[in-house]
């Protein structure tokens, strides 16, 4: 076996640690780091904030002389490069331990086993690869920005049994009880970035924030909106507004408010919206949140945007006429149906919380 059960249960506490800074950290990942020495912990750290050390040197701060000689478990391969902060592979070195462990490689192509390389040719032994699985599931926006340069789609939903977010009338509050909503603020916490449509700032004037807690953050919030209907003085502003063409005297309103509008025109007058997710890329956003009507949430859906669903499920049902999640083309068959397998089932609440990752 190429990794021990000591190996892995020093792994499982870096993973912990990174799991720490799963709201505070971005844009940079989460990364979590235990430091063994003749089979004893002797330090701990961990990423805490984006222009702050790295989980490797706070580990390395606390270890002191200790880490000498000493084993660094740590869950995301040690950078190599110079950037907010000098290379850890290079602070490993000088400590003088002799082996890392590595949950995966960084997807930084900044880096992306030159850490590994650098810490091999200085004569340590360097292994990738113990509880990738988890190590991933950490950081799903940050590989997502680095590997194909959009972040991570998380749409969340709360709807009746039969699929239904509102009546007809448009009253949804609320479906879903107060446990589920609370829920919800942990999941715009960990994001970016927190992504709308001008149809629910209109008919629900949401604030899209973090409100239960302080995360030292407030995650961008972003609205599309073809037609720039947001009004100036909208709950959700100051936000990044994109649209298809920007009429000059709708936008001076809401540049005044405080709203940056950008213009991504794509088909049949809508945003184009792989091009929203390029953008936000470019702008660090690792994680975006999406909370919306069922005409951007089918929008996002058909352009097989969305990586993960989070489904907040309440068990009552309010009929036909009542409005749906998803607007979507009538299928002819069921081949066409977008699928999706259970990653997670839990109660909260008087609800139900799913999620969904496509097939």
């Amino acid at each position: 076996m190429r990794f021990s059960a000591a190996d892995h249960a020093h792994m499982a506490r870096a993973l912990q640690l990174a799991a720490r800074g799963l709201f505070t950290t971005t844009p940079n990942p989460r990364v979590g780091c235990v430091i063994v020495r003749n089979g004893t912990v002797v330090s701990e750290g961990w990423h805490q904030r984006v222009g702050t050390p790295h989980a490797e040197v706070h580990a390395l701060q606390a270890a002191g002389d200790a880490a000498r000689g000493a084993t660094a478990y740590v869950t995301l391969e040690p950078c190599s490069h110079h950037g907010r902060t000098p290379p850890c592979a290079e602070a490993l070195i000088q400590a003088g331990v002799v082996r890392v462990v590595a949950a995966m490689t960084d997807p930084n192509p900044l880096v992306a086993g030159g850490g590994i390389d650098m810490l091999t040719l200085a004569g340590i032994t360097a292994e990738v690869g113990l509880m990738e699985t988890e190590a991933r599931a950490l950081n799903p926006g940050f590989i997502s920005r680095m590997t194909r340069q959009r972040p991570w789609v998380r749409l969340k939903t709360a709807s009746t049994l039969d699929g239904k977010t509102a009546l007809a009338n448009g009253q949804s509050q609320w479906i879903t009880g107060a446990t589920a909503r609370a829920d919800v603020q942990h999941l715009r916490a960990r994001a970016c970035a927190t992504l709308t449509g001008s149809g629910t700032v209109l008919a629900d004037n949401p604030r899209m924030n973090v409100r239960d807690f302080d995360i030292g953050r407030q995650p961008l919030r972003v609205v599309v909106d073809s037609a720039l209907r947001t009004p100036a003085d909208a709950a959700i502003l100051p936000a990044l507004i994109a649209c298809h063409h920007a009429d000059p005297t709708a936008r001076a309103a809401l540049e005044r408010s405080g709203a940056e509008v950008v213009e991504l025109p794509g088909m049949d007058g809508r945003v184009d919206l792989a091009a929203l997710l390029t953008l936000l890329a470019q702008r660090g956003v690792n994680e975006l949140h999406v909370e919306a009507g069922a005409a951007l949430n089918g929008a996002l859906l058909a352009a097989g945007l969305v990586d993960e669903w989070v489904a907040y499920v309440a068990p009552m049902s309010v009929g036909d006429d009542a409005r749906g999640l998803f607007a979507q083309p009538t299928l002819a068959t069921l081949a066409d149906a977008a699928r999706f397998r259970l990653a997670d089932v839990r109660q909260v609440g008087g609800d139900l919380r799913l999620t969904l990752l496509p097939k």
